[in-house]
């Protein structure tokens, strides 16, 4: 099956389109629905498209209230896990300071973590460190692709060198050593609105619990975030309780899906059932609002 994407595979949240600042709601969704049209038209496609997925809204769309394509009943609308972000307060300067807004217990919590990775060698990559290390970058890549629920898309074997090379300095690759083996990484890339993106990772599990490589990873970008006076760590989908325990709140995406043919309407409602939120406790780690620990489902 074929399925035409309207929206970013490898980046969550609204990057399928930018648009001339101003423009009305009505022309934009004209000119969505003129491209879709236009793509599934194409003669190499045409008749090949099983699916047209649009994914990650912010907010749902409504048919009365633009004329949009996705809002009409051709579309069936679902909900997909949120997007974890994480608001840097106007007060933190270091990374401490941003602890310091913890409740006692969450904050014993991170010294502890951080602690565990008091052995790591922590340092970001130049262009040619990713490239002379790409073949462990991307194998610690894939023991994560290889665990992932859902794999939409695997990335080239060359891509974080090519990113690094391509983006430089709004492309960070962040190396951990472990007496000099590289055996956990992230990629992130500065954005102009003010945000840390976080992108791909990936860790030696075997080594995760001993030196919490994973909750060593997102504080890292939090202290990324705080030392480049960025205001906001978007670390995108999955582990969402993990990461509200470092202080990342749910935003909530919705996607719209159009079968185009009748096989894909008999594989179309187990497919978004797969891709249901699983049910999670959301912590807030902050002093102002202790955890009642009541689960949701976003």
């Amino acid at each position: 099956m074929r399925l035409l994407t309207c929206g970013n595979n490898i980046v969550s949240g609204e990057h399928a389109f930018i648009f001339k600042e101003g423009m009305k709601k009505e022309k934009v969704f004209e000119l969505v629905e003129k491209v879709i049209d236009g793509i599934g038209r194409e003669e190499k496609l045409r008749g090949k498209i099983s699916t047209i997925l649009a994914k990650d809204f912010y907010k749902p769309i409504k048919v009365r209230d633009w004329k949009c394509p996705f809002g009409d009943e051709t579309f069936i609308e679902f909900n997909v896990e949120p997007n974890m972000i994480i608001d840097i307060p106007s007060d933190v300067k270091i990374l401490a300071d941003y602890l310091a807004h913890f409740s006692k217990k969450y904050r014993n919590r991170a010294k502890n973590i951080l602690k565990a990775g008091e052995k790591l060698e922590i340092r970001q990559l130049n262009a040619a460190e990713v490239k002379t290390q790409n073949k462990e970058i991307f194998g610690l890549y894939e023991h994560v692709f290889d665990k992932a629920k859902f794999k939409i898309i695997k990335l080239h074997e060359n891509y974080f060198a090519d990113c690094k090379k391509t983006f430089a300095d709004k492309f960070i690759v962040t190396g951990f050593y472990l007496d000099k083996k590289l055996v956990a990484f992230s990629s992130g890339f500065f954005t102009p609105d003010n945000f840390i993106e976080a992108h791909y990772i990936g860790f030696d599990y075997e080594l995760n619990k001993e030196y919490e490589l994973y909750q060593n990873i997102l504080y890292r970008f939090i202290e990324t975030a705080i030392n480049n006076n960025k205001a906001h760590v978007n670390l995108g989908r999955t582990a969402s309780e993990i990461k509200s325990t470092v202080g990342a709140k749910a935003h909530e995406l919705t996607c719209y899906i159009r079968p185009q043919n009748t096989i894909s309407k008999v594989v179309l409602k187990p497919f978004i059932q797969f891709l249901q939120p699983m049910e999670w406790v959301p912590r807030n780690p902050f002093k102002e609002s202790e955890e009642v620990g009541a689960k949701v489902q976003q």
